[in-house]
């Protein structure tokens, strides 16, 4: 993949000097408190579909707080550690183009996001919610449609939704490639690069738990594909162009195409 030395990781978690604690706090909230987080915030909200008509709203402004509020206190702990550089961390202009394998990776993701774009904007995901099992409300979206409840359908809804697509962009390429790789790296020295993107790919699946298996599966490869983009150019920058790409892309599906629930 071309991985090989990727980005200037740091050495050892000693170059983090005295934020070192707080990092090893932060990547933890990340893979062990982020699933359990979400899951709950996430349950809250579709609870809450069918009789609150800003029930999106009040999300997606949750979700900016959270990522934003994270993003920068990671921001703070790197810059109370002064052995590791903006480099370390991705925080830089590309120093090379992503290898051939990693680029094919990219381009198979793409023609699959293109894919589903277009699968949502026939209607082809939308339909009838299913009956609820004993003793459990019913839903106003199907079963295992998690990222179709999230999606807006009003324009105040789509507005919002742009600031989170681009907040998901920055923040959470920060958060799960830039920050915590450089403190995987520290932990493990000398950990070579598919294994980085391994951990990366687990690392960013689990925070998605409530997706379900598939949406873990399917966010853990865009977490590798994206942890490979990073780690073969040695910046955050291409992916996250191409995280903020992925999310904003929902913006072109028509409020119609979707599950009629909570509209």
């Amino acid at each position: 993949m071309g991985l090989e030395g990727a980005a200037g990781l740091p050495d050892a978690l000693s170059d983090w000097g005295p934020a070192q604690l707080a990092a090893v706090v932060i990547a933890g909230y990340l893979v062990i408190g982020e699933p359990f987080v979400g899951h709950a915030l996430h349950r809250r909200f579709e609870g809450r579909l069918g009789t609150d008509p800003v029930a999106r709203r009040s999300l997606y402004r949750r979700l900016l707080v959270l990522e934003w509020g994270l993003a920068l206190i990671a921001l703070m702990v790197w810059l109370s550690a002064p052995g590791v550089s903006a480099g370390h961390v991705g925080l830089g202009w590309p120093q090379r183009w992503p290898g051939v394998l990693t680029t094919a990776a990219c381009l198979l993701l793409l023609g699959l996001v293109v894919y589903s774009t277009l699968a949502l904007r026939s209607g082809a995901l939308s339909g009838p919610p299913a009956p609820a099992r004993p003793g459990e409300a019913r839903h106003a979206e199907p079963p295992g449609s998690s990222t179709l409840a999230l999606l807006p359908r009003t324009q105040p809804e789509r507005r919002l939704f742009a600031v989170v697509g681009v907040t998901a962009g920055v923040c959470e390429e920060w958060l799960y490639r830039g920050f915590f790789l450089a403190l995987v790296a520290a932990v493990a020295p000398g950990l070579p690069g598919p294994a980085l993107v391994g951990v990366a790919a687990v690392a960013f699946g689990l925070a998605h738990a409530y997706q379900g298996v598939s949406g873990m599966v399917t966010t853990g490869v865009l977490g590798g594909v994206l942890a490979a983009v990073y780690l073969s150019s040695g910046s955050l920058l291409l992916p996250v162009l191409l995280h903020a790409v992925i999310d904003l892309r929902f913006l072109l599906v028509p409020a119609s195409a979707l599950p009629a629930g909570a509209r």
